[in-house]
């Protein structure tokens, strides 16, 4: 319609245009007939225009609507065809629901079926179930009134039985592994020890509580005396120790568990004695100077370790009390010089194992520092030397050391089981240390009071100098498998209650007699 109306509209533009400059013309020559003429002419064109038009107008307003009537139709086909498709596919759906719906009817009634037969067949298993239960009742009834035992009785046997065969597999099983794991960690423990001490060799000497200083002649004994005691008097007061001057020719005991004072007034004394002047003041004098000559030395002493180990770095305060470990000593064993052989023991035990060396003779070195002032500090050497470790900034792999040389604490390194090892060779090693007789008659009491707390021993007998320990046991109440448990449990005691150099064999042994006689 859009299209009729702009053909209208051009239609009526063209008049117009035509017909004002006929009116204008006409008006002007309105009297020639010239102009009449062509008025008529334009007129007679202006209607052809206008029908002209007028059939354009209407032959595109036919062509329109034939075009709407096309374009209807042909959308009118699409939305058929594609009715069509949807209802074909639909049609698809429907067919595939359908056969899934039979399907699962199948499946169903398949399920049903199965359920059925599993049903009859628990029902039938129950049956069987019941009537193996009666069968099995009636065999431990049968079983009972042919064995003339129980069935608890029964259990009991045979788990008593089942109990022995596995003490006694047991016990061969462990004695096999134990004795090859003992072979071998002894062999390679024996040449770890032995390259360790071969290559390692240091002297010991017994310390005691009293020096002895030998004087020119007996009259410097008054001299040393004084007037009325006052220069012995002073000289004790100033160093802490006692003088004792009795009948010994030529001699004078200095007596005092303070090793370190009485090595002050060691050479004090014997500063007075060379020097000749023995009065208060000069003593007071020597006292002090004797002093420093011994911090000196114990500084001295210190890096002179330090330089023999071959350990490097560390604090001075360390390097002064480990020279101060000269003058200490333990069940006669002098302290530092005990510290050296353990670090020299840890260096070579950490090579035979390709651990660190230096690590290890460090560790070694300052593992008993806590026993330079255990005298002055409260609490034990382990702790006073872990204390003194942690404050000089040492490793913790040495601070665990000197924690652990002693079992109180876990070793946590290969280091910390190094030392422990070196410190218990140095120890153990015969000749090292002294032991009181009453510490040595405890300690054989003590082992054999553990050894005669376990059940089924007879007696035992600690031999070889508490070394060995021999456990007579009941033959009645031990069996063999039981021996191997009893003599196990009897070496983790003695490792839990008591405190010894080196090893302690337990050696467990029983015996049966039978005695006749032929008469």
């Amino acid at each position: 319609m859009a299209i009729y109306v702009i053909v209208a509209l051009v239609a009526v533009a063209v008049t117009l245009l035509v017909s004002i400059p006929v009116t204008a013309n006409l008006s002007v020559k309105k009297k020639t007939e010239k102009d009449a003429e062509t008025i008529g002419t334009a007129e007679v064109k202006a209607r052809s225009i206008i029908d002209e038009a007028l059939k354009t107008a209407e032959t595109k307003k036919r062509e329109a609507l034939l075009e709407a009537k096309e374009e209807n139709l042909r959308t009118k086909n699409e939305l058929e065809k594609e009715t069509r498709e949807r209802r074909n596919e639909l049609q698809k759906y429907e067919k595939r629901v359908l056969s899934k719906e039979e399907a699962l009817d199948k499946k169903a009634d398949a399920l049903e079926r199965r359920e059925a037969e599993y049903t009859a067949k628990e029902v039938e298993l129950k049956k069987k179930e019941k009537k193996v239960d009666e069968l099995q009742g009636q065999r431990v009834q049968e079983l009972e009134r042919i064995s003339g035992l129980t069935s608890e009785q029964a259990k009991d046997y045979l788990l008593k039985t089942v109990e022995d065969e596995v003490k006694i597999d047991t016990a061969k099983l462990y004695k096999e592994l134990e004795s090859k794991a003992r072979e071998e960690a002894d062999k390679k423990a024996k040449e770890y020890v032995v390259t360790a001490i071969q290559k390692c060799a240091a002297d010991h000497v017994a310390e005691t509580t009293i020096s002895v200083v030998q004087l020119p002649s007996d009259e410097m004994k008054g001299r040393i005396i004084g007037r009325e005691g006052r220069n012995i008097r002073t000289l004790e007061t100033l160093t802490g120790v006692d003088l004792i001057i009795d009948d010994t020719p030529e001699a004078v005991v200095l007596s005092g568990f303070d090793p370190i004072r009485r090595e002050v007034a060691r050479i004090a004394l014997e500063k007075l004695i060379v020097d000749g002047r023995i009065h208060p003041a000069r003593i007071e004098e020597m006292v002090e100077k004797a002093q420093r000559e011994v911090e000196a030395m114990m500084r001295e002493e210190g890096e002179a370790a330090a330089l023999e180990v071959g350990v490097h770095g560390i604090h001075p305060e360390l390097i002064r009390l480990l020279g101060r470990m000269k003058f200490r000593s333990s069940y006669g064993q002098n302290a530092l010089k005990h510290s050296i052989e353990v670090a020299q023991l840890a260096g070579l035990l950490a090579g035979e194992v390709g651990t660190d060396i230096r690590m290890a003779k460090r560790a070694g070195l300052l593992h008993d520092i806590g026993k330079s002032i255990d005298h002055e500090v409260e609490g034990s050497h382990i702790q006073i030397g872990a204390d003194l470790c942690k404050k000089y900034k040492e490793s913790q792999i040495v601070i665990n050391a000197v924690e652990s040389h002693h079992g109180d604490v876990e070793p946590a390194s290969l280091v910390a089981c190094i030392v422990q090892a070196a410190d218990a060779i140095s120890a153990a090693r015969p000749g090292a240390r002294r032991e009181t007789l009453e510490t040595y008659t405890n300690r054989l009491k003590q082992l054999e009071d553990i050894t005669n707390s376990f059940k089924g021993v007879d007696k035992s007998f600690a031999i070889q100098a508490g070394r060995e320990i021999r456990v007579m046991v009941v033959p009645e109440h031990v069996t063999d498998a039981d021996m191997v448990l009893l003599a196990r449990d009897i070496s983790k005691q003695i490792e839990a209650e008591l405190e010894y150099p080196g090893q302690i064999k337990v050696n467990v042994i029983r015996e049966s007699r039978v005695v006749d006689y032929a008469k």
